[in-house]
């Protein structure tokens, strides 16, 4: 789809057609943020309990 289609969609729909790409976004970025995380600041494996 083209941007323009997308933003007709988006404002047919109301703040509903804002408010899901917004919120998909977020849990992206925060699942790319925790995934980051994880992988880069796990503690020595003579640490864990």
């Amino acid at each position: 789809m083209m941007n323009a289609d997308c933003f007709a969609l988006m404002g047919s729909m109301g703040w509903f057609g804002w408010l899901m790409p917004l919120a998909f976004l977020l849990l992206i970025g925060l699942g790319i943020a925790s995934l980051t995380k994880y992988l880069f600041s796990r503690a020595p494996l003579g640490d864990r309990i």
